[in-house]
């Protein structure tokens, strides 16, 4: 069924747009992934989006990119940037993208906050990164680079590397104008420092501080110990990873994606190498992509111990962090024993995976498997069941199912509300179709039900992996077409060929087709995406990563006014983060 309403949604939205806007010409462009893309012009914008809303009620991305140096653009209206929507539908089970184009001489549009609510953020990091201005904005303010900063990042014109800038030096006068740029001022955020009654008190909370996971900073407007409003502040672990994409071959920027969501590992690799085999026109084999998901699904019950063990401890019980990260140590062991690192193996390959399991790996799989029930059968006991950790955390914070849609949450957030949608199943990718496992629902939204939906999660991953363990198909490891990268070394030494079709598909990368692809995954903190150009070159023309974490922190506001400063901190543990996630 779900095969079924995804194709329906991508005939009707192209026939439903022309009906509505007869006068209004719809560029439809050609993508690698077939989602629906449509060009509209600045002035129908709004209005479109506006329409769209009614059937895609999560904007899910809103990115640009610096079209200048760009030399396939078949299909493409004339324009130096374009400013991109990426809308999904719960109900179709599809997306659409709509498009803008704009000259450099006049990069300026509409603000649609006021339609999706999560616009805000995205609409701060595309003005941060391209200096495109989105009029209305309510606080068009640097994002994700400090404020003192020059020039706009993404663009083609601004440098990739720290070696081809000014060397870096900081003398008092510098210093003393940074300190000021991040002195915050509550009115530029439309906040009041009082009332007629009351004075309110203004707390940094972060950027280091325990609790809030990372460098990571809020401002909080406080009466008391009443949370009236919050600033959240992030951009301190920005790395730049996007921009690294452009500079980067198609197979070294594999390592890269590691260290996005740093406790997802090799799943982080799996968006990105799927969006360049659809690019090549790689069939994975059957072998390589029951082993992707095993190892998937090993990382997600490691970032699930790590929420599980760190949620506790935020609401003030620490001995399970020690045990939870005792029994991901253990899994540590199965993940280095097949692909030789721990945390960021950077193991999935072009093609396939880098080699084969290793011998023994059967029974190591197995034996976690029998070991792991009983200790989470004994966590529950010691931590959800706990009474303190229920007073903590239920009915505090709580999320509706409208407020997910419009503020782009996905994941287990999202199914804590009620809305039971899991990409795995409900979009399937990567040969999770063949697999047997059920998607944890609850319904109150609050912080113990969004803990609940992962330690119900833990479960279902193991269960998924028990298939693996029992269904793995023999054959390659890799696919055997000339894109695949690194190619196969068994012939190097033999023939000059093969030796120089490995040194430069491992040295330039290969030379992937022109045009836009993306691939979205289920990632351990919600919907991770990977949106690619080619240029037809050996690297990326952009390189769009879309993270769960960006839009989930954007909602805290939301969750904590009117809580107590305590809550706040039950409120960011569940709602489960990194750092490295949201800044990229």
């Amino acid at each position: 069924m779900s095969a079924i309403a995804e194709q329906v949604g991508k005939i009707e939205v192209a026939q439903k747009l022309a009906k509505e806007f007869p006068q209004v010409s719809f560029s439809r462009q050609q993508t690698i992934d077939e989602i629906p893309t449509f060009w509209v012009d600045r002035a129908h914008l709004v209005d479109v989006i506006s329409y769209l809303k009614r059937d895609y009620e999560m904007l899910f991305d809103l990115c640009g990119t610096d079209e200048r140096l760009r030399n396939h653009r078949a299909g493409m209206p004339a324009g130096d940037f374009t400013v991109i929507y990426h809308l999904m539908s719960f109900s179709l089970l599809t997306d659409v993208r709509i498009k803008t184009a704009l000259n450099e001489d006049d990069l300026n549009l509409p603000s649609i906050y006021q339609i999706y609510p999560n616009a805000n953020w995205y609409e701060r990091e595309t003005w941060d990164m391209f200096g495109i201005v989105f009029s209305n904005h309510p606080n068009l303010y640097r994002i994700l680079l400090p404020p003192t900063w020059k020039g706009h990042a993404l663009r083609k014109d601004h440098p990739a590397r720290a070696t081809e800038m000014a060397p870096f030096s900081l003398d008092d006068a510098r210093q003393d104008k940074e300190q000021e740029a991040l002195r915050f001022k509550p009115e530029e955020w439309g906040l009041s420092r009082k009332t007629e009654n009351t004075e309110f008190m203004f707390l940094n909370l972060g950027p280091n501080h325990p609790s809030v996971h990372g460098v990571f900073r809020i401002v909080l407007q406080l009466d008391g110990e009443v949370i009236v409003d919050a600033v959240p502040e992030i951009g301190y672990h920005h790395r730049g990873a996007e921009k690294m994409g452009e500079r980067q071959s198609w197979h070294t920027y594999i390592p890269y994606t590691d260290r996005i969501d740093y406790l997802g590992g090799v799943m982080n690799n799996l968006p990105y190498v799927m969006a360049v085999e659809k690019f090549a026109g790689i069939e994975v084999p059957d072998r390589a992509r029951v082993i992707r998901i095993m190892l998937a699904e090993f990382f997600r019950i490691s970032s699930h111990l790590v929420f599980y063990g760190t949620f506790a401890q935020d609401v003030g019980q620490l001995s399970p962090v020690f045990y939870m990260f005792s029994d991901r140590e253990k899994l540590f062991r199965i993940i280095e024993a097949v692909t030789g690192g721990r945390m960021h193996p950077a193991w999935f390959r072009i093609g396939g995976v880098a080699q084969d399991l290793p011998d023994g790996w059967e029974q190591m799989v197995r034996d976690y498997l029998d070991w792991m029930p009983s200790r989470l059968k004994h966590y529950d006991k010691m931590t959800m069941r706990n009474s303190i950790l229920k007073q903590r955390t239920q009915g505090i914070g709580i999320c509706t199912q409208q407020e997910a849609l419009d503020w782009g949450i996905t994941g287990p957030n999202l199914r804590a509300t009620g809305i039971d949608f899991d990409m795995r199943r409900d979009r399937p990718y990567g040969g999770y179709d063949q697999f047997d496992f059920e998607v944890p629902v609850y319904q109150k939204g609050d912080c113990y039900d969004r803990a609940r939906v992962r330690v119900d999660e833990l479960h279902q991953s193991l269960h998924i992996i028990e298939q693996c363990l029992n269904n793995m198909p023999a054959g390659p490891y890799k696919a055997d077409h000339p894109q695949t990268t690194p190619p196969p070394k068994e012939r190097t030494m033999y023939d000059i060929e093969t030796l120089i079709h490995h040194f430069l598909n491992v040295s330039w990368g290969p030379v992937i087709p022109a045009g836009e692809c993306s691939v979205t995954i289920e990632a351990t903190k919600g919907n991770n995406m990977y949106y690619l150009t080619s240029d037809g070159g050996t690297s990326s023309y952009r390189t769009r990563i879309r993270t769960p974490s960006f839009p989930h922190l954007q909602q805290i506001p939301l969750l904590s006014r009117g809580l107590l400063i305590p809550d706040l901190i039950a409120i960011l543990a569940s709602i489960d983060f990194v750092m490295a996630d949201v800044d990229r």
